[in-house]
């Protein structure tokens, strides 16, 4: 087999190894929130995922402004899948020039901090595992949100497994040309709409049955995936029309989002911008996999094209496996 073959190969197992659990890619929220003239609110939220569970509590510990001190114990609880946390503090001066943040956060996950005071605008802040410390600013710096949010966006499709394996199985059904802009474009199309629909309150599903369903449209992307290399001339409707595949399970993968995005949630400052840089996100994270993936199976046609049938089988086999599971986890779990 030859070069761009085996390369090939080897980035779609390393993609089908992840693991077999696709809990989304939830950031973990601190809030600093003054509630008199020298006191404040601190609240944070942990999620709680399948290689975190069982760890000692708490997996991240808040990081308070050097001029401030807590007004009795934090209070700390669990949720369902999430480790909470909450304390009062009171500050001699002002916070501008100094630092809050979380220590101690764990694998991908990074952290949403804001700082809302009673008279000046709110403050958002990415905390990563690198940097786990915010300084907050005298003047808030107007593209910081913005910059957040369209990060987070484009991890949550290179991170969401979920979303990330359709991406994957659409671009593997279609092929290439033209078809891939369409569909990808209705895929966008769809799930913008039910993520700004759902942000802005005039919808939402449950996350329990959507997260099921986003599990469903893999599998059924991975048997059509596996009925088009089996039978190449056949042309069932999901083959001559994947626009509509692609938009109907886009409505889906959308409310999705935006379940993640109110785990995350808004500023209200700032809603329509950080809605919209979520979704740009969302959006250069998705062209960058169609991109790279489109790339990978040019070269492999152009250098081995006899091994472009079993390799997307086997990787078909991998994704149908991985959204079975997800499945069969969602509907039982």
């Amino acid at each position: 087999m030859r070069l761009w073959a085996s390369a090939l190969l080897t980035a779609l197992l390393a993609l089908l190894a992840a693991p077999l659990s696709a809990d989304e890619l939830r950031p973990a929220v601190l809030e600093l929130t003054q509630t008199g003239q020298d006191t404040w609110s601190l609240e944070w939220t942990v999620p709680v995922t399948p290689s975190t569970r069982g760890q000692a509590f708490p997996l991240a510990e808040p990081v308070i402004p050097r001029n401030c001190a807590l007004l009795g114990e934090p209070v700390r609880r669990a949720a369902p899948l999430a480790l909470l946390g909450r304390a009062n503090l009171q500050c001699s001066d002002e916070l501008a020039g100094t630092e809050f943040g979380l220590s101690g956060l764990i694998g991908n996950n990074d952290a949403i901090a804001r700082y809302v005071p009673l008279d000046a605008p709110v403050q958002s802040f990415r905390l990563t595992r690198e940097v786990p410390i915010a300084v907050i600013a005298a003047k808030p710096d107007r593209w910081a949100v913005a910059r957040d949010y369209f990060v987070i966006g484009a991890e949550h499709i290179l991170f969401g497994w979920d979303h990330l394996l359709f991406v994957i199985a659409l671009v593997f059904l279609v092929g290439g040309g033209w078809a891939v802009v369409t569909a990808a474009t209705a895929f966008t199309v769809a799930h913008s709409i039910t993520l700004v629909a759902t942000t802005l309150g005039y919808t939402g599903l449950p996350s329990r049955p959507v997260e099921a369903l986003i599990a469903l449209s893999i599998v059924f992307l991975a048997v059509e995936v596996m009925r088009a290399l089996r039978e190449p001339d056949r042309k069932t409707w999901t083959r001559r029309a994947p626009w509509i595949v692609a938009f109907a399970f886009g409505l889906l993968h959308g409310f999705g989002f935006a379940g993640a995005l109110a785990d995350i949630g808004l500023p209200e400052t700032e809603i329509a911008s950080s809605l919209i840089a979520f979704n740009v996100g969302v959006e250069a994270g998705q062209l960058l996999v169609i991109a790279v993936l489109m790339l990978l199976l040019s070269l492999l046609r152009r250098s081995a094209a006899s091994a472009e049938t079993p390799a997307l089988r086997l990787a078909t086999y991998g994704i149908g496996i991985t959204g079975s599971f997800w499945l069969f986890e969602r509907i039982v779990g």
